[in-house]
């Protein structure tokens, strides 16, 4: 690993210390943190020349091309890294499957679906869904289709485990003529996603205290900038943890996953056995409802999956934490499905049990004069306290805000990877990592600043705040169809077969031949035909979301129904097309080999 040059790291050190010149924006933030004198960048520029991701570069996973010094042990992770021309610089701290606590799993778990999605604030998601019937299979559909999604997007964070994720996987599956627009594109909207993700959890947590001061003061008055107010200070409170005591991430990880497991029972079980009266399954699997006044009532459940579906969103946040992950190429393909499997199985559950203990569920969504969200006095009215209520939430707040934590990590590195290939403005500063804890520091203080902007939007208009994180969605699922249809269409060609292990380093004849077979198969994946089947599955059900996801909650939309998804995501589409052809045109050439493959 190189460090920046002598020269200028003692050029630093004495202007910081003499005050000769004024502090820029970012040695202040850093003074904020306490660690000024701790912080050095890390350069990108490397002992050998930086050169763009190359065909000669990629190479079989043959253990006979690591140096065969006597006694040197093989370290797999750098191995991984070093193929595919990156070099660790990240510490390596968090064992693969612990990652299956919602820490890391973004904002993908039970709490968020049910209370968010269809009993929270998202009243056009729930009235368009189709009623309770609509509700349950809509999530059984959401919950497959990302499983088929996350079974190929484990298949790429395998070949490829690195932070960069769905960005870096695109430049080496797409075509040499416009591999380099495609993967800036997907850097991009997964970069924005992943800040509207940070954005929206953080606006969740502050809303569900927010509803617990409605619920126990009567003459609570809320203003918008209530929310924003208690937003930053979520943020904040994140910041600390990511950056003070970022190496405590592994317990505290598995702490908030016990609490996830426990807090689950500790609601569900009140919620179903204190209830005086529970629907009947009548009510509950044949009800459909079609408050959107759409033509047909198919159409109207369509439209109404893209509030499931944003229950899920997330669940790629371990595979931009690969370069922190031991095992990453094999862990970080389980940790995701398996992540899927607990999360979709507890939220199911938690579904059923409120759809069943659910008083007059029209009346609930009907009252949107109400101080409180629905699914709180659906609590309230089954254990018959406010108390009881209270602490039902606070176990919801609590989960919310780990999520918000995982959300930011998953996002900082998203942005630091990014930033390392020279994607993003101001590159050379975003890419730079704090020297004692190996953490992109000035990525994760970035991602905070926009988040803390983008809340301002809460205070004069919550439509356009609603419209602007929609994004979400929209982002990440871009992002996959890229990928996974990149994928596809490499693997149909036949261009992905496993190379001969034998074959270490590719010569100048070979490398036209090499880019056909530039990406190689990872120790996790679906073979044959049934791999080429679920990667079908997968693009046909992205379309269908990306598809319904731009579509209004109700036939004749008000300004408050309106969808601004489609304005949104082509705001950010133009302005990253427009910055790539006057810029970033001439500076991203992809992804950027760090360490030369042939010395590994």
């Amino acid at each position: 690993m190189a460090y920046v040059s002598i020269f200028l790291s003692q050029s630093a050190r004495l202007l910081l210390g003499t005050r000769l010149l004024p502090i820029d924006l970012l040695y202040v933030l850093l003074f904020i943190t306490h660690r000024l004198e701790e912080f050095e960048l890390v350069a990108m520029e490397k002992r050998i020349n930086l050169q763009t991701f190359d065909d000669d570069s990629l190479r079989p996973r043959g253990k006979g091309s690591v140096s065969d010094a006597k006694g040197q042990e093989f370290d797999r992770d750098r191995y991984e890294l070093a193929r595919v021309g990156k070099e660790q610089v990240l510490k390596m701290y968090l064992p693969g499957l612990i990652n299956l606590a919602p820490l890391w799993t973004g904002i993908h778990d039970w709490s968020f679906l049910w209370a968010d999605v269809y009993l929270g604030n998202s009243a056009c998601a729930s009235r368009s869904i189709g009623g309770p019937a609509g509700l349950i299979y809509g999530f059984i559909l959401i919950w497959l289709g990302n499983f088929s999604v996350f079974v190929c997007i484990g298949e790429l964070a395998s070949a490829v485990p690195t932070a960069g994720g769905q960005y870096h996987w695109v430049s080496l599956l797409a075509p040499r003529s416009n591999k380099r627009f495609f993967s800036y594109l997907t850097g991009w909207l997964t970069v924005i996603g992943w800040i509207a993700a940070l954005t929206s959890v953080c606006y969740f947590v502050s809303d569900l205290i927010l509803q617990l001061v409605s619920l126990n003061t009567n003459h609570y008055v809320r203003e918008g900038w209530h929310g924003t107010l208690l937003l930053w200070a979520i943020l904040l409170l994140s910041v600390c943890i990511n950056v003070f005591i970022s190496g405590a991430l592994p317990t505290i990880e598995v702490v908030v996953l016990i609490v996830h497991i426990l807090g689950f029972f500790g609601i569900l079980v009140p919620l179903v056995y204190l209830t005086p009266t529970h629907n009947s399954a009548k009510e509950i699997f044949l009800t459909f409802h079609n408050e959107g006044a759409w033509s047909t009532q198919t159409l109207a459940f369509f439209v109404g999956l893209q509030g499931n579906a944003l229950a899920f969103v997330g669940t790629d946040s371990v595979v931009h934490m690969s370069e922190e992950v031991k095992n990453a190429s094999t862990d970080v393909p389980r940790s995701m499905l398996l992540s899927l499997v607990i999360n979709g199985t507890l939220a199911l559950g938690m579904l059923l049990a409120v759809l069943f203990s659910a008083h007059d569920i029209p009346q609930l969504l009907a009252d949107v004069d109400a101080p409180t969200a629905p699914f709180l006095r659906i609590f309230s009215h089954a254990v018959g306290s406010e108390f009881g209520a209270t602490i039902m939430v606070s176990i919801i707040v609590l989960l919310e805000f780990c999520s918000a934590m995982g959300c930011l990590a998953a996002a900082s590195r998203m942005t630091w990877s990014f930033a390392r290939d020279r994607g993003l403005p101001f590159s050379r500063a975003l890419s730079m990592i704090d020297k004692r804890s190996t953490i992109p520091v000035v990525a994760i203080l970035v991602v905070t600043v926009f988040a803390a902007l983008l809340a301002l939007i809460n205070i004069g208009n919550s439509a356009a705040f609603n419209g602007t994180i929609s994004l979400v969605l929209e982002g990440f699922y871009l992002s996959y169809l890229l990928a996974i249809g990149l994928l596809l269409w490499r693997r149909v060609r036949g261009d992905l077969d496993n190379p001969d292990s034998s074959l270490t380093i590719f010569n100048g004849a070979d490398v036209d031949e090499a880019y056909d077979r530039s990406l190689t198969w990872g120790p996790w994946r679906l073979k044959g035909a049934l791999g080429v089947a679920n990667n079908v599955v997968a693009i046909c059900y992205l379309l269908l979301i990306i598809f319904f996801s731009f579509w209004p909650s109700e036939v004749h939309p008000n300004l408050a129904h309106m969808n601004w998804a489609g304005v949104v995501t082509g705001s950010v589409a133009l302005f990253s097309v427009v910055y790539y052809l006057i810029y970033a045109k001439r500076s991203y050439t992809g992804p950027i080999v760090e360490v030369d493959p042939h010395v590994l």
